[in-house]
């Protein structure tokens, strides 16, 4: 499979660093702070916008697409792919319940299992809050499976692959387990230092939309990350 030749300086997208492109598919590494898709209170500083914009190579003429074939919420970083076709995005869609999604996290606290899986159902409220119901009819079953990499005295580095893909699942997950992430103000503790949230979409395995190809994506963890590990 050839990628594609290298883009013009001038036509590269900024805020976002290519993984990887073909004529099916744009992998990024997305920058925290910078939105998948527009919401109604941003429009155009999202990776969709600045992909397309960069796809069309600057031509207002041009009708070139972009499709969306999932989110990272606007402060997580890391592995993201869109799909150029409406038949390749169908295709990620339909196989996206067996893709391999590694996470890296930073938690406050240092956690008694040190590996496992946390299951619940989720419900989103009126507040656009995310959290678990006992009722399985009144939410959605989310899975996250983690393992404990690196800890310090106050914080634990997890490895976390999610098993289903549900809103803010992962950040929702810990803060019900007593060990919310870093950085994050919607489900986070109270009170703590203001810091990016620590959460990093650090590997993504699927088949190739056209190739059927299994290929592996990886955006390199942020150094911050590991300060909370260093002397500690």
């Amino acid at each position: 499979m050839k990628e594609m030749k290298p883009i013009p300086f001038r036509h590269r997208p900024k805020g976002l660093t290519i993984l990887y492109e073909d004529r099916d598919i744009i992998v990024i590494d997305k920058s925290s702070g910078l939105l998948t898709v527009e919401a109604t209170y941003e429009k155009e500083k999202t990776a969709h916008h600045i992909l397309t914009n960069y796809i069309r190579k600057g031509s207002f003429k041009s009708k070139k697409q972009l499709f969306v074939v999932h989110r990272l919420d606007r402060d997580t970083s890391g592995v993201l792919v869109f799909a150029k076709s409406f038949e390749a995005k169908e295709n990620l869609k339909l196989q996206w319940k067996n893709v391999k999604k590694k996470y890296v996290a930073v938690v406050h606290g240092v956690l008694t299992e040190k590996s496992g899986t946390i299951t619940s159902y989720l419900a989103e409220n009126e507040d656009y809050e995310v959290s678990s119901v006992k009722d399985s009819r009144k939410g959605e079953l989310a899975k996250t499976r983690y393992k404990v990499l690196k800890e310090a005295k106050k914080f634990s580095l997890l490895e976390i692959e999610l098993l289903t893909g549900k809103k803010n699942q992962i950040r929702v997950h810990f803060s019900e387990k007593g060990h919310p992430l870093v950085g994050d103000d919607k489900y986070g503790k109270k009170g703590e230092p203001k810091s990016r949230l620590a959460l990093h979409s650090h590997y993504l395995t699927f088949r190739h939309p056209h190739s059927g190809k299994e290929l592996t994506f990886e955006a390199e963890v942020p150094v911050f990350f590991k300060g909370y590990f260093d002397n500690r």
